[in-house]
């Protein structure tokens, strides 16, 4: 059977039988993989804690009819620990990793890949709240996926900004002129913090208020579920 050797993230891992487990991997070169890890789950094993969830590993691999086996893993990125190690973060990661899955079914996605790395390295070093990392990696995920939200002209009819109404469903800021009923009204503040983090501008971010920084949350849990049209479940516990 082929070997062969990939990068990865680890996205979840289930039990297989005694000892093995199933580790559901985002890969550089090849998209959401799905593999098993034989005795990781023995306290000799010698890579078990190396493809826990959140870590970034180097691969070797042997391809199986129904499923590929890891055989070697050296870490590339040791954010496991310090992720799960934090409640908060535990469970920014948790949405995180959760929508790097949907959004990579299908195939290669190397920008998906790139994206959950560096948020992941952002969330380990615990100098951004979760929050903020959570929400500006849901963005650029979206965007990146071809959903890119608009929050400096109306999405609706092009008029020029600011806007404080949010349309989830026609993807962002609109006018007066062009709000539905139901359109939420946000402080200027939360429009101004959701292109922030949309742009990855981390020092506008960080100086934003809690009511900001809620009512930013609320619309990007809304609009990510609305285009992933299904519900995420690690969102649910938030």
């Amino acid at each position: 059977m082929p070997l062969y050797r990939e990068q990865g993230v680890v996205l979840r891992t289930q039990k297989l039988g005694e000892a093995d487990r199933i580790v559901t991997l985002l890969t550089q070169g090849r998209g959401l993989l799905r593999a098993a890890a034989k005795g990781v789950r023995r306290t000799s094993s010698k890579f078990g804690a190396r493809l826990e969830p959140f870590m970034v590993a180097d691969l070797q691999l042997y391809e199986g009819r129904t499923l590929d086996t890891i055989t070697q893993a050296s870490t590339l990125g040791t954010y496991g620990p310090h992720i799960s190690g934090d409640y908060e973060r535990y469970r920014a990661g948790s949405v995180m990793v959760e929508t790097a899955e949907q959004l990579s079914e299908g195939g290669p996605a190397p920008e998906q890949y790139r994206l959950l790395i560096g948020a992941l390295r952002t969330l380990a070093q615990g100098r951004i709240a979760p929050e903020l990392v959570r929400d500006g990696y849901l963005l650029r995920a979206m965007a990146a996926a071809g959903w890119a939200p608009g929050f400096d002209q109306c999405v609706r009819c092009g008029e020029p900004g600011p806007h404080s109404l949010v349309v989830v469903q026609l993807g962002g800021v609109v006018c007066e002129a062009c709000k539905v009923p139901g359109t939420p009204r946000l402080d200027p503040g939360s429009i101004r913090l959701l292109a922030a983090l949309q742009a990855g501008d981390w020092d506008a971010a960080v100086d934003s208020s809690d009511r900001q920084r809620g009512e930013a949350a609320g619309i990007v849990a809304a609009y990510t579920q609305w285009h992933l049209e299904r519900g995420l479940r690690s969102l649910s516990t938030r």
